[in-house]
């Protein structure tokens, strides 16, 4: 069987780190905790769990300090997690078996990263990423911020999940690191202009994160899913800026470079939607409920989008159509993934005396 370095940085995560690491300490042979400056209790709590705790100055370079951990590693293969990450239990007694039959001729192993689930446990978003990567190929991590671990070789994509469990996020850090870069007049690479129009983005500033979008086209040297992800984002941001005509282009647009995804279906459900032209929502819906979801896409997913939404906003125009029938269908669907959802709930008391037979509902009012 093969071996495992757990490969960690740190910085003030006393409050999750042990979960992360009881989640599973049990099937690693090495831990290494390369801590960046803590100034609360991070070091103790690793201490329960490992010795093997070092330190690295920051330098606002997290593939730098990545990079670092993963040259102290000495197994076999090294396994990468944040503090607010956790393998839950069906994850992890896939990952024990992972261990016991992995062949040593695979360099990598790709896992869904579970960013963020619904109240009922459904995974909303996710993202794909090479998790567990053979030490000797010696991979390194690229990027002062948003790093990504550049891996060649056989890879193998798995069904177990990483799910991110945050507590708490320091959310203005990226920014702030990419607007000093900026500052020094670096030039961001095609990658660093979409993950910093995202981080404009989370903040609000709308019309910014645009211009970086814009800017991230343009050069031409666009990975597909970024591509894709970028147009949606656009979207939102129009939405927000309330301009329905730029929010519809920008979804169109991603169009232009792909099948159209469950996502950019449901965008334009919502938008003839709004219109009240509901041949064309239920269209647009329909679309993006019958694409099969996506279990090995690499960009970030939106789940809800080819699962139950689709189906609960087919519930909302077939109710507008008169047809109670397929309205009562598609709510169904929706509640198999949100079976206490208060909407969907509604939904089937509003819509169980409208399929009654009449002969039925002639009875009951009588």
């Amino acid at each position: 069987m093969i071996t495992v370095s757990l490969c960690m940085i740190v910085k003030n995560e006393e409050e999750t780190l042990g979960r992360c690491l009881g989640s599973v300490a049990q099937h690693i042979d090495e831990i290494i905790i390369v801590d960046t400056g803590s100034t609360d209790g991070t070091v103790a709590v690793a201490r329960q769990f490992t010795d093997r705790i070092h330190h690295f100055a920051w330098i606002d370079d997290f593939a730098a300090a990545r990079n670092y951990a993963f040259s102290l590693a000495t197994s076999d293969y090294i396994l990468w997690l944040d503090s607010d990450d956790i393998f839950r239990e069906k994850d992890r007694e896939q990952f024990k078996a992972l261990l016991q039959t992995l062949d040593p001729a695979v360099d990598s192993v790709s896992m869904p990263y579970i960013l963020s689930t619904d109240e009922f446990g459904n995974s909303t978003s996710v993202i794909r990423r090479n998790r567990l990567v053979k030490r000797a190929k010696r991979f390194q991590w690229i990027g002062p911020v948003h790093e990504y671990l550049l891996v060649h070789g056989r890879t193998i994509n798995s069904d177990i999940a990483v799910t991110h469990c945050s507590i708490r996020h320091d959310s203005d850090r990226n920014i702030a690191i990419y607007e000093k870069r900026l500052a020094a007049d670096e030039k961001l690479s095609p990658r660093d202009l979409f993950y910093y129009a995202n981080e404009l983005k989370d903040h609000a500033r709308y019309r910014e994160a645009i211009t970086y979008y814009e800017k991230f086209i343009a050069t031409g040297d666009c990975w597909i899913e970024d591509l894709l992800s970028c147009c949606g984002r656009m979207a939102d941001c129009y939405h927000e800026l309330n301009d329905p005509q730029r929010e519809l282009e920008s979804t169109l647009r991603a169009f232009q470079y792909a099948a159209p995804r469950a996502d950019s279906c449901c965008r334009l459900g919502y938008y003839f939607l709004q219109k009240n032209d509901l041949a064309a929502a239920v269209h647009w819906y329909e679309t993006a409920a019958a694409l099969p979801q996506p279990h090995d896409a690499w960009g970030f997913t939106n789940r809800s989008c080819s699962t139950w939404l689709p189906h609960l906003q087919l519930c909302v125009c077939y109710d507008r159509l008169g047809n109670y029938e397929l309205a009562h269908q598609h709510n169904e669907k929706a509640g198999e993934y949100r079976p206490t959802d208060q909407r969907i709930l509604y939904n089937r008391s509003y819509l169980q005396p409208l399929i009654q037979p009449s002969s039925s509902r002639s009875d009951s009012y009588a």
